[in-house]
């Protein structure tokens, strides 16, 4: 398997210079985060081992049964939470993620704020917005969006670097990405977290500095080898 993602990941970072190329952007602009959510650490071992560093995984425990061993082997791994956060693993989310991509509610951004008091470790954070307004979804909405932002930087002092969205399956992700740079702009935030398998090279296109990429690195989910 080791040689298969190794050659998913050349595929997918060639595709992702020739979208930033083709948006007039830098390769190294674009920040590729391996989604290993439900894949065994021994995918994200192999992947490791072809030189990738920056991975995304959905749930805290998974996270925990799967990378205080892996970041023992390789110390410089970066490791993104992109799954929604409950109160009661924010501590453990602190302490294992060095990036967390899915605040979304007050209750939240309060409890992270206390946790990062505490600890003393203050992971950069992105909000996640829900561009679609699904109500099944997480995210603030859009139009709250603003003022969520100044609450979790100005008043809760939480290090909030960007936002990130998951675009509704059913409807054009540009018009989404398109929503998440314009607030991005307003509020001054530097991170776009956005654009998946099937659509990261639009994200690109519409100013993602990050994108995240399983099933084109790992395979679907299951799949055996």
């Amino acid at each position: 398997m080791e040689g298969v993602i190794a050659a998913n990941l050349t595929a997918v970072r060639s595709r992702i210079e020739a979208a930033a190329r083709g948006a007039g952007r830098a390769a190294d602009s674009v920040t590729l985060l391996a989604v290993s959510k439900t894949h065994p650490a021994a995918r994200v071992r192999d992947a490791l081992a072809a030189g990738h560093r920056v991975f995304g995984e959905n749930r805290v425990q998974e996270a925990q049964a799967k990378y205080p061993a892996l970041r023992e082997a390789f110390p410089d791994l970066v490791l993104h939470l992109i799954g929604p956060l409950q109160t009661n693993k924010v501590r453990d989310a602190v302490a294992l993620c060095d990036v967390i991509e899915t605040v979304d509610r007050p209750r939240l951004a309060e409890a992270l704020a206390r946790e990062m008091e505490r600890s003393g470790r203050r992971p950069p954070c992105l909000i996640e917005v829900n561009t679609g307004e699904e109500p099944q979804k997480s995210g603030v909405l859009p139009t709250e969006a603003d003022e969520f932002i100044v609450e979790c930087r100005d008043r809760l002092g939480l290090p909030i670097e960007g936002l990130m969205c998951v675009p509704p399956l059913d409807e054009e992700p540009a018009l989404h990405f398109a929503l998440l740079r314009e607030i991005t702009r307003r509020t001054g935030l530097g991170l776009l977290s956005m654009g998946m398998s099937a659509d990261f090279e639009k994200a690109i296109r519409f100013g993602a500095t990050h994108v995240r990429v399983g099933t084109a690195i790992f395979g679907a989910r299951g799949e055996a080898g």
